[in-house]
This record gives C-alpha cells, sequence and structure tokens, in this order.
C-alpha cells in the first residue's frame, strides 16, 4: 500500500546506519521528531463534498474522505508538513478515475456547466505545488489518470509507442521490455511517477545523456481541452511555424488533460555498467566532467558530488571498515579530504562501452581521478529509487530534508552553486539553526549543467516553525537562483511552489505570451489554477 503521509510503499524504509546519525548530529545537532497525525484523525476533518450531482458522470467520481486525502497534496517539504500535521488546508471535492479520453471529456464539460476548478494528477511525486487545491469558493475536482496505464500502440518501424498518460515509470519499461525496446527515462521518481507527468513538467532522466530529457522523447500525443481534442502528430522534424509539441511540454495541466503520449523509443541495449572516479579536487572534477561532455564521451550519465557530498554519502553508506579501506586506498593516490565523487554510466554495445570507457578513463586521468571501477557503481544502480526514503528515516531522527534545483552555464556553475549553498547554510542563522548543505551535478551539455542541492535541517518544535524555517530557505535562495544567472527550475517544473519566480527568467513578454496562451485555451481559468501562471 502507498503511504498516505509520505513516499512510496510502507512496507519498504531505509534505516539510517548509527555512523550517519552521528555524523548529522555533530553538524547540526540532535533532532527531536514531531508527532505525526492519523490518517483516521485527518479522514474526520474532511468536509462534506460541494460537488453538483449530474447524470453525465454517475459513476466517475469517489467523495470518500480517504480517497480525497490521498490526491490532496504532492511530495514537496510543505506537503510533508501538512501531511505529518494533519493540517492540509484544502482537500479537492471528489477524485475522478476515467479510463478513456472520452470520460475525460465528459468531465471537462462537467467542469465547464458547472463552474469546477479541475485538477490532473498522474503520480502524485509533485514536489512544486502543481497538484495542490486551493480554496477560490469553487468546487475542486482532482482527476487521476492512473485507469489510463497501458501500452496502447507499437510501431517497430519507427520506434514509437503510444502509452496512456497515467502509466508510470514500471509499467513504462516492462511493457516496452516484453517488445525488446526501453523508453530510458529515470527520474528519481521513476517508481511513481507517469508519462503522462513527465510531459506535463520536462522531467529529466538519470540517463538522459544517452535517451535525452522528456523534450527529446515525446513524440506527440492526445490533449484533451476545454476547447475541444489536440491531436499532436508525430513528425520528425518541421518548420512549420512553432511547435505545438513545445507549447504542451512544461503546460503542468493548465491547457487541458494529456491522455495519451506518443514517445521515442530505443531497442535494449546490450550492455550497461556503472562507474565511479574519485578526484583531489572540485576544480579537477568540474572540469574533467566538462571535457567529458564537450568530448561528446558516449557516456549514458553523469553525476558529480562536490568534497560535502561525497563525504555525507561515505558516512551514510554504511560498512565502514569498507569505505576506510576505500579512504586509505584513495589516501595513497593522493585524494583525500576535498575529494569529488564521479559517478558515470556506459549503455549500448559491446563495442560502444568499451570504447567510451577507455574515452573516459583517458580524460579523468588527465585531471588526476582515480578509477575505481564499477562496485560503488552498482551499490548506486542498486539504490538511485530509492533514496527519497531517506526523507522517512531521517523524520523519524528529528531533520527534515529538501532540495533545489536548477541549471545554468559552465562560466557560472561555481558562482551560482556557491551562491546557493550559502545561502542555505546561513538560511537559518537568525534562528541559531545549522543547515547541512551538499550538491551534486546531475545532468550536463555542452553549454552548462544542471545543480542539485540538498539541505538538512532540525525539525522545530512545532510544525509552524518547521514550516517557517522551510519557507525562510526556500524563498531566499529561490531569488539567489533566479537573480543569478540559474532557472527556476531544470526538472521539477513550476508548480505553484515556483511560480512567483518565474516572471524574472521569463520576462515580461514571456509571461504575457504564457498567459494569452492559457486564456486562450482556459477563457474561465478553471484548470489547476495558480500552477505556472498565476
Amino acid at each position: 500500500m502507498r503511504r498516505w503521509n509520505g513516499w512510496g510503499d510502507d512496507t519498504f524504509n531505509l534505516t539510517l546506519p548509527s555512523d550517519g546519525h552521528q555524523f548529522l548530529s555533530e553538524r547540526i545537532g540532535a533532532g527531536q521528531p514531531l508527532d505525526d497525525a492519523t490518517l483516521e484523525s485527518v479522514c474526520a476533518k474532511v468536509p462534506r463534498s460541494r460537488l453538483p450531482e449530474d447524470p453525465a458522470i454517475d459513476g466517475l467520481i469517489d467523495t470518500g474522505a480517504e480517497t480525497r486525502v490521498r490526491h490532496a497534496r504532492g511530495q514537496s517539504l510543505a506537503d510533508w508538513l501538512a501531511m505529518r500535521s494533519g493540517d492540509f488546508g484544502v482537500f479537492p471535492d471528489g477524485v475522478a478515475t476515467p479510463s478513456t479520453g472520452a470520460e475525460v471529456r465528459q468531465l471537462l464539460q462537467y467542469a465547464s456547466r458547472h463552474n469546477l476548478h479541475l485538477i490532473p494528477y498522474g503520480g502524485g511525486t509533485s514536489v512544486a505545488g502543481h497538484i495542490n487545491p486551493v480554496e477560490l469558493d469553487r468546487p475542486i475536482l482532482t482527476v487521476s489518470l492512473s485507469a489510463m496505464n497501458r501500452l496502447l500502440d507499437l510501431d517497430p518501424d519507427s520506434q514509437i509507442a503510444t502509452f496512456g498518460a497515467g502509466t508510470p515509470g514500471p509499467l513504462v519499461e516492462s511493457q516496452l521490455r516484453a517488445h525488446g525496446y526501453t523508453l530510458g527515462h529515470f527520474p528519481q521518481s521513476f517508481e511513481l511517477s507517469t508519462v503522462g507527468g513527465w510531459v506535463a513538467s520536462r522531467s529529466s532522466g538519470q540517463q538522459s545523456l544517452r535517451y535525452g530529457r522528456i523534450e527529446q522523447l515525446f513524440a506527440g500525443g492526445t490533449v484533451e481541452t476545454l476547447k475541444g481534442t489536440l491531436q499532436i502528430p508525430t513528425i520528425p522534424a518541421s518548420s512549420a511555424g512553432p511547435d505545438i509539441r513545445e507549447i504542451i511540454l512544461g503546460s503542468e495541466g493548465r491547457l487541458g488533460l494529456i491522455t495519451e503520449v506518443k514517445v521515442r523509443i530505443s531497442p535494449l541495449p546490450d550492455r550497461e555498467s556503472f562507474h565511479v572516479v574519485f578526484f583531489p579536487s572540485w576544480s579537477q572534477a568540474r572540469t574533467a566532467c566538462r571535457k567529458l561532455v564537450q568530448n561528446r564521451t558516449q557516456l549514458s550519465m553523469l553525476r558529480l558530488s562536490n568534497a560535502v557530498e561525497t563525504e555525507t554519502q561515505l558516512a551514510l553508506a554504511g560498512h565502514p571498515r569498507l569505505i576506510g579501506m576505500l579512504e586509505s586506498f584513495l589516501s595513497l593516490r593522493g585524494t583525500g579530504d576535498g575529494k569529488c565523487m564521479m559517478t558515470f554510466g556506459l549503455t549500448g554495445s559491446r563495442h560502444q562501452c568499451r570504447s567510451a570507457l577507455r574515452d573516459a578513463r583517458r580524460i579523468c586521468a588527465e585531471y588526476k581521478g582515480v578509477y575505481t571501477g564499477t562496485r560503488l557503481g552498482a551499490k548506486w544502480a542498486e539504490k538511485r529509487f530509492t533514496m527519497p526514503y531517506l526523507r522517512e528515516a531521517l523524520w523519524q531522527l528529528g531533520y527534515a530534508v529538501d532540495t533545489l534545483e536548477t541549471a545554468t552555464d559552465w562560466d557560472n556553475v561555481d558562482n551560482l552553486l556557491g551562491r546557493i549553498e550559502d545561502s542555505l547554510r546561513t538560511g537559518l542563522a537568525d534562528r541559531q539553526e545549522s543547515t547541512h548543505v551538499f550538491t551534486h551535478l546531475s545532468h550536463f551539455y555542452g553549454q552548462g549543467c544542471s545543480i542539485y542541492t540538498t539541505y538538512v535541517y532540525r525539525v522545530a518544535d512545532t510544525y509552524e516553525e518547521t514550516l517557517a524555517r522551510w519557507q525562510a530557505l526556500k524563498h531566499q535562495t529561490s531569488e539567489v537562483i533566479v537573480h543569478n544567472g540559474g532557472t527556476i527550475s531544470h526538472q521539477h517544473g513550476v508548480g505553484k511552489d515556483h511560480a512567483p519566480y518565474l516572471p524574472v527568467e521569463k520576462g515580461e513578454l514571456g509571461m504575457m505570451a504564457l498567459r494569452s496562451l492559457c486564456k486562450s485555451f482556459d477563457p474561465d481559468a478553471l484548470l489547476n489554477p495558480q500552477t505556472l501562471v498565476d
């Protein structure tokens, strides 16, 4: 069963090693957990549904309290605190689960007839407030696309597959693998997030160096709008004006509900492996990464942890004897304090992987990288989708953890990264609290890269103060990002949480274009209000 108040399967848990607990206590102090609300107590707070009866949609909507609770929030830290405290604020008035495009059209017509707000719900993994209902004096209908979860068509000649928009990552891959194909889109939320949600929020998978971000994989599809059905054809390339695909990518439910997604797939690779290299310094490691990408070395993924993240990962890994042996080996090779860990993936044929490994090791060696093989890389691959469960383990010890991510050009990486970490590290100083902050670069381009920063702080004595600490850190660091050459989101979308910072990035004319687009498709502002554009 999926957790109603946190991440993932409630039968799976990560345990923080004792060394990891001590590591955090030494840096930011001992934590004291807050009490969690029960599902029963939260369900008791759910008000009576305001949705009007309508025979046209009989049987499509569930107004039960628990269903509404389970679809009221995403997975941002603010959502986490709302769920754990039981103070949700606003609940949807009902949850519809259509199984066809025709039923989605019926729900849109129902919303239009009765002046309802309608929020699309995919996997519920949003960390930017995409799916949260807001109180605007109208009934709120959440539309879950979870029943639209099948492979509908596969064209082996064009290598295009069509999925229902509510298909989660594991079902996407399992249904493709049965035919010898893969999509290759593996965000950290892979287990729960959906193909339609990936398109709606412009997500990026961990192996984007080989397969591309979702904008490279999205070939076309179907969107049900208040103005009718929008069909996006699968044309390999076109110069016929602005690309309608790009209008739907990142639209976050403001223009319509994506019901079918056509994606570009690839044959399953012959080989795949993940390798780890340690560098003596951040400068050497960052330059090696830039060289690898600009050299177009055929890697499938690349990730670089700064010194603090490297230290943290090794401390949280457990197995202190093995980690001690690794530390001694690296020290003998001149890679001690300040070392940075790079993980890279090789995917493809035997020849491709051998050639890419040779190039990668040559470039890393130029910058004093110490190659350690695939053992640590295999551990990363084994745990890459379970790391979100660490929030639960930390919460039970009295710590809150969240992330901020952006992207910028190479000449600005060190400047922006430093400003982000400084803002987070000192952001609670006025409260006499410390924050543990660390960063990795997770997606790479010839032009620049993404910056993904994690921060951990102690929960306060109350939920209100714990939320206030998060709001202070989130706001001041988001301002730092958009005013220092970074995008407000490289891979998590805009939602409601990032919408206030979007005008700095898009500019006055850009925001005018986005608002005009929303008004054209949804003149009465029924769809996902206050998301993307307020």
